[in-house]
Order: structure tokens, then C-alpha cells, then sequence
């Protein structure tokens, strides 16, 4: 198995394919004024679903979400079925940097733990466009607590994100790009333990087996115990952060 399959069939049952929860989507939500059922969303890299269905549940919007990997938005579906909110959701597959929407569509953009695969400037840059004007974006990103930190920490995430960096020079990004900043406020601890490292670490083993303890699939698991222990030690210097900002 390549890595792409092995992600898609470790995270796809997942409830989250990133840090965040219910309470940390709502009060983003919250900070979004004049929402009815003429409200247009786009959910950008919505994975299977769990942010979606909060924002569908907690407005009258219409919602579209798009994810490159089908079988996300298979289970995106499947909850949108049972929780009756088929006729508010549509599902398509793109990928985020090449989306075919017109332009000065959509009320609001909202992208949980997505918008690295792009870049944090680059994504907000291009998705602007698709924003109707004095329209809001909304999205989470990994970033630095602390204006120093351990190396250890520190050399982690520059390899895994280049783009990761202090609050202060993510909101100057973010008004680079043709947005006033409105709120920010950081993913807690239940965001990324409780709803994403936990039911990692406990499909674990059974994923090991499933596969024969495949050397592929040893370290693909591997890289993600070391990401939680790496939490775990230094969750004081870095987290999610969620970005709410309006189009200038």
C-alpha cells in the first residue's frame, strides 16, 4: 500500500481527520454574523465530514464541501443521510488548489486542519476569489504559541510544515492576503487528545494486524505515536489556532 491508501483507510472511519471538536467549530460559528438559508458555504477540505455536519446542524446554509479523496466524501454523505441534511449538502471532489467555483460565490469559506496542504498563504490567497466581497473565512492552522521554543519542537515542525509560525505573523498573512482579521482563539487540549490522538493510538494495533505488521504500515503508524507523544510534551509552545477573517 502506498501512503495516500494508507491514510484514507486509517482516517476514514475516524470522526476527525484533524484536531478540533464541536465546541471549537460553534464558537467559530458564533463569530459570523447574518447567517439564514440564503447563507452559501464552502467547507474547503472537509474530509469525512465532522465539521460539515456541525455547520449544517447550526444553520439554515447551503453547504458544499470538497475533499480530493472519494471515500471522505462517501462518509460524508452517509452522515449527511442520517442526519437528514442531504438537501443541504453537496459533495464534490476537487482539489483545493484547483477549485472550479465562480467567482464571489460563497458567504463564507471554512477549512479545518486543511489549508497546509496548500500553505497557509498561498490558500487564503487563491480561495479569496470565491468569497463574495465583505464575505468571511474561517480556518484552522497549526502555529506557535511561544515566540521561542525547545529545538527539539522546533525542528519537528519546520520539517513537517515550513509555514508553521507565531500568531502575530500568521494575522499579518492573513491581511496580506485582502482580509481583516476579526477573532483567533486556540484549540484546547480535548481538540487534539480526546478527538484525534486517542482514537488513533486505539486503532493502532488492530490496523497493525489487519495489514500483517507490513514495514510500510509499522512506520505510518509509528510517525503518528510520535506525533502525539510529541503533543503531549510540548503542547505549551504550539496548537491549532482558528483564523476568523473578513474580505477586505
Amino acid at each position: 500500500m502506498d501512503l495516500l491508501e494508507l491514510i484514507i483507510e486509517f482516517h476514514k472511519d475516524n470522526e476527525r481527520q484533524g484536531p478540533g471538536s464541536e465546541e471549537a467549530t460553534l464558537k467559530a460559528l458564533k463569530l459570523i454574523p447574518y447567517l439564514n438559508e440564503k447563507t452559501k458555504i464552502l467547507d474547503i477540505g472537509c474530509g469525512s465530514g465532522g465539521q460539515t455536519i456541525t455547520l449544517a446542524k447550526n444553520t439554515a446554509a447551503q453547504i458544499t464541501a470538497v475533499d480530493m479523496l472519494p471515500q471522505f466524501l462517501e462518509m460524508l454523505m452517509k452522515k449527511a443521510k442520517e442526519n437528514n441534511l442531504i438537501n443541504r449538502i453537496v459533495a464534490e471532489e476537487m482539489l483545493m488548489d484547483n477549485l472550479t467555483f465562480e467567482k464571489n460565490s460563497f458567504d463564507v469559506i471554512w477549512s479545518e486542519g486543511a489549508i497546509y496542504n496548500i500553505g497557509f498563504e498561498n490558500g487564503l490567497y487563491l480561495w479569496r476569489k470565491y468569497l463574495k466581497d465583505n464575505g468571511f473565512i474561517a480556518v484552522s492552522e497549526i502555529s506557535w504559541l511561544t515566540d521561542t521554543r525547545p529545538e527539539e519542537i522546533q525542528q519537528y515542525w519546520v520539517n513537517a510544515y515550513q509555514e508553521i509560525d507565531t500568531i502575530e505573523n500568521k494575522l499579518s498573512v492573513i491581511e496580506k492576503c485582502g482580509y481583516t482579521s476579526v477573532a483567533h482563539f486556540v484549540l484546547d487540549y480535548k481538540c487534539w487528545i480526546d478527538n484525534y490522538y486517542q482514537p488513533i493510538l486505539e486503532r493502532s494495533e488492530a490496523f497493525l494486524k489487519k495489514y500483517d505488521y507490513a514495514d510500510e504500515v509499522k512506520e505510518f503508524v509509528e510517525a503518528g505515536k510520535i506525533e502525539a507523544d510529541m503533543y503531549n510534551r510540548f503542547k505549551d509552545y504550539y496548537s491549532y489556532v482558528f483564523y476568523i477573517a473578513k474580505k477586505k
